[in-house]
């Protein structure tokens, strides 16, 4: 793939906006995810991906599914994790048909994640970037992580650290020596399914 700001054409964004949306649509016939065919797709939107596909309704959340490990082709990730958006968040009941037509759809396809490392928590704080890097908090078996995209609604890095932790299943305060962050960026854009 290209080296680019821009990694994929506005054709193959359209193209997973609507692999997305129509395993959706799968999802409200048939109960199952679509079934995408490899061969079908540029090898750009076959090779191995992370994405995550975040559902809104009236700029509300409403289903946010996706995986950190790249194991999957992409068109085949965008597909599952929309119907999981829709139908498998634990947050909220399965997607219905008069919801539909109102969604918006936005797909974030995460870099690999690199290891962060710092010296306490202030010092983590400091290498952060708001608005650029996702992370993953890990501490024991407990891990959470945030897209890039929480940082519109957790602007502070404090905040945004906090709730990270919470997602993780830790209080808010929490802060021990063998805490491990990992970050990652997006290429994310979104569409309706108007």
């Amino acid at each position: 793939m290209p080296s680019t700001n821009v990694p994929y054409t506005e054709k193959e964004q359209a193209l997973l906006l609507s692999i997305a949306a129509k395993s959706i649509q799968s999802g409200l016939q048939s109960g199952e995810p679509l079934h995408v065919e490899l061969n079908n797709f540029p090898p750009s939107l076959t090779q191995i991906a992370a994405t995550f596909v975040t559902l809104k309704i009236n700029k509300k959340l409403r289903g946010c599914i996706g995986r950190l490990s790249a194991d999957r082709p992409l068109v085949e990730d965008v597909a599952k994790n929309a119907f999981a958006a829709a139908f498998s968040d634990p947050r909220f009941p399965g997607l219905s048909e008069s919801e539909y037509s109102h969604l918006d759809i936005h797909i974030s396809i995460l870099s690999k994640p690199e290891p962060v490392s710092f010296e306490s928590e202030a010092n983590l704080l400091e290498k952060i970037r708001p608005g650029i890097d996702g992370l993953i908090l890990s501490e024991a078996c407990q891990r959470g992580t945030f897209l890039p995209s929480v940082w519109e609604s957790l602007p502070d890095k404090a905040s945004f650290l906090s709730h990270l932790k919470q997602k993780a299943g830790l209080p808010a305060d929490y802060w021990s020596d063998t805490i491990k962050v990992e970050r990652y960026t997006t290429f994310s854009f979104e569409g309706g399914t108007r």
